[in-house]
C-alpha cells in the first residue's frame, strides 16, 4: 500500500469513527468538501500542513494518519 493509500484509509477511518461527514471536517479543517473527498480516493496529496490539520481536528498526532498499522 502506497504512502498515499495509508493515508486515505486512514483519514476515512478517523472521520467515520468521529461520526463525522466530509462536510464536518472540511469545514473544520477551512476546505472544501470536495477535497476531502479527493483525499480520501487518492485523487490529491495532501501538504503537510493540511496533515496536521486534519490530524489535529480528528485527535490523533499527523504520524497516525500515515500508520499503516492504525488501530482504531
Amino acid at each position: 500500500m502506497t504512502i498515499r493509500e495509508t493515508f486515505a484509509k486512514n483519514l476515512r477511518n478517523l472521520r467515520l469513527a468521529r461520526n463525522l461527514s466530509q462536510e464536518d471536517l472540511a469545514a473544520r479543517a477551512e476546505v472544501h468538501r470536495t477535497y476531502v473527498s479527493a483525499l480520501e480516493r487518492c485523487v490529491y496529496s495532501p501538504t503537510i500542513d493540511i496533515v496536521d490539520d486534519l490530524a489535529r481536528i480528528l485527535g490523533v498526532k499527523a504520524a497516525d494518519l500515515l500508520n499503516e498499522d492504525l488501530n482504531l
